[in-house]
């Protein structure tokens, strides 16, 4: 396998778009983590694919084109679709200890087995429909259908638990 070495004129690219890319990937994640790798594939792809620009503008629109599709990309995985960062607000109001189970958790475990097996795979171990019915070899159609009445009945319980507590 032949391995090809940074040139020059590459080197001159990175650097003179290195900026711009890591700033817009900021801009967009706002993570300075996904932002790094972000701009780390960027040049990746550069370097991979060797593209041949017109004009200084098109190379400046494809690596801008470049970010914002692979910034689009990161928004699309179910890690970002399902979690969100935490402010430092969010931070400071963690307790040190466990606490006590209270409102949703009890509601969950009031549930029916069926329902909660299915409540704790969705939302705790973030498993997908598809991949619950192929584990509880079930049809996917009967997961979500188990799903839908779990949150029905969760939110039953709650309701519940709010006019008991009032």
């Amino acid at each position: 396998m032949k391995q090809e070495s940074l040139c020059a004129d590459d080197f001159t690219v990175i650097q003179r778009y290195s900026d711009m890319v890591y700033r817009l990937a900021f801009s967009l994640v706002k993570n300075k983590y996904d932002a790094e790798d972000i701009h780390q594939e960027v040049f990746v792809r550069y370097l991979c694919k060797k593209p041949l620009f017109e004009s200084a503008e098109h190379e400046k629109a494809w690596f801008l084109r470049v970010t914002i599709n692979l910034c689009k990309n990161l928004w699309k995985t179910a890690w970002k679709q399902k979690f969100t960062q935490l402010d430092e607000a969010d931070i400071a109001n963690i307790p040190a200890e466990n606490p006590p189970e209270t409102g949703i958790i009890e509601s969950v475990k009031k549930l029916p087995q069926k329902y909660r097996i299915v409540i704790h795979l969705f939302y705790y171990e973030e498993l997908s429909v598809e991949e619950i019915a192929k584990l509880l070899h079930k049809k996917a159609s009967t997961v979500r259908t188990q799903l839908t009445r779990a949150r029905k009945k969760l939110s039953q319980l709650c309701l519940y638990r709010e006019t008991q507590s009032n």
